[in-house]
């Protein structure tokens, strides 16, 4: 049988058709690519046969008794195997060259030569440049971080082929960064960055469907299932009375000697207000607080102020807001920082220093860093049980809504969420006596 498809020039007509004149060894007959170019036919195999009992001699095509998985599958791969070829038909006429049916077999030819070109740490490498010239400098440290732990495992300079990514690379690579003591949550994190690359790889051309090495659901149990990593997080929200300490906490002075060098009340300071800052407008996360500016507080209709930002991580808009305690802080910084509207409102960016992207990313991180060890010392001095971190002030906020009794699809509007799901891993540690006090309601 033949595909209808021809190619849009009429310069060739290319089309897959049943060879009945071979016969195989196991008595199938083999399927063929047909290009007619100039009243010149060249037939290219494919690989791919069929047996003659599940094709219709009479009408040419496949048989009524033929499995549907079969025919399904054997009709995708004979599209792709036309499409391979009238893309090729397609560039030639495109850029004006005269062509013959031989001329097009060589440029598939060449075609799947570039497409071969990269292997798996080469295809990271060249993912990382390409977030690099678009200034996604946080998708770009994620590749880089997984593509370095990569390379240990494949070997220093070394690379493999995208068909060696099977079951057994993956739980070898799985035991290595056990055995390197990396958790849960990050053994889930490195998986789905190599299934997302591994997938764009696919979707590219670079990788075969054919050896793709992860389960799609739980059913496929002879593949790799990187939903079995156990992402549920340790108890992060803190109770009203853990924020009321904060809320009360004043770093004290050092005393001593070099105390102009060793103080860190300013420090101490910044951790508090950003840790709150965050509670109190609806668990925003440190890189926007950090990105905020003056030019980002606005009034609404009757007058009271807002925090107008866009999300890094998602580019999703949001509209907070700013009550009594939140705006406290903002004028806390408002002498130091508010010299115009472009300027960054918390003293960790500032616009003459950090121009670039890489240049905030890289400064973010840094002071994110030095933030938590400071909300760290915040903690241990109050005798707050949670290890404080930037993060516990967004699980607080969503937390502390819940026990108010607000629905999650709300919370979860309210943090920014795509997904229900991710809000529920939020509020997955509230204590159990908060469950039973619903039934007490009853």
């Amino acid at each position: 049988m033949a595909n209808q498809t021809e190619h849009k020039e009429g310069t060739a007509t290319i089309k897959w058709v049943y060879f009945r004149h071979n016969r195989l060894k196991d008595g199938s007959h083999p399927f063929y690519i047909r290009i007619t170019k100039g009243r010149k036919v060249r037939y290219i195999a494919t690989g791919l046969s069929l047996h003659p009992d599940y094709w219709n001699e009479k009408k040419n095509m496949f048989g009524k008794n033929c499995p549907q998985d079969k025919k399904r599958q054997l009709m995708v791969s004979l599209q792709k195997w036309v499409e391979r070829y009238e893309n090729a038909a397609d560039e030639l006429a495109t850029a004006d060259i005269a062509h013959s049916s031989e001329s097009i077999t060589i440029k598939v030819a060449e075609d799947r030569k570039e497409l071969r070109k990269y292997q798996l740490l080469s295809y990271f490498n060249h993912l990382i440049e390409q977030y690099e010239k678009t200034g996604k400098v946080g998708n770009r440290k994620v590749y880089r971080d997984v593509g370095n732990n990569l390379q240990r495992y494949i070997g220093l300079g070394k690379d493999v082929p995208f068909d060696a990514v099977t079951v057994k690379f993956c739980n070898g690579w799985e035991a290595q960064m056990r055995s390197e003591g990396l958790s849960e949550i990050t053994l889930s994190v490195k998986f789905r960055t190599l299934r997302a690359v591994v997938n764009r790889a696919i979707s590219e051309g670079y990788a075969k469907e054919s050896s793709y090495p992860f389960a799609r659901n739980e059913a496929e149990k002879r593949k790799f299932f990187v939903g079995k990593f156990n992402t549920k997080t340790s108890k992060r929200a803190i109770s009203a009375s853990d924020i009321q300490k904060i809320e009360a906490y004043e770093p004290e002075p050092y005393q001593g000697q070099y105390a102009s060098l060793r103080d860190n009340t300013a420090r101490l300071l910044l951790a508090k207000h950003l840790f709150l800052f965050s509670y109190y407008c609806g668990g925003v996360n440190f890189v926007d607080m950090a990105l905020v500016k003056w030019a980002n507080i606005g009034l609404d209709l009757n007058g009271n102020p807002r925090l107008n930002y866009t999300r890094q991580k998602t580019g999703r808009k949001f509209s907070i807001p700013l009550k009594t305690k939140a705006m406290a802080i903002l004028d806390h910084y408002r002498p130091e920082t508010e010299t115009a509207p472009s300027e960054y409102i918390f003293p960790v960016l500032h616009t003459a220093l950090h121009k670039t992207e890489m240049q905030r990313h890289n400064r973010c991180n840094k002071i994110l860093g030095q933030v938590n060890a400071d909300l760290k010392t915040i903690g241990e001095s109050l005798a707050i049980a949670t290890a404080l971190t930037s993060y516990v002030a967004r699980h607080t906020f969503a937390t502390t809504l819940r026990r108010s009794g607000v629905e999650v699809g709300i919370i979860s509007e309210a943090l920014g969420h795509q997904d229900e799901r991710t809000t529920r891993i939020y509020l997955a540690d509230l204590d159990p006596d908060i469950i039973d006090g619903v039934f007490d309601k009853l």
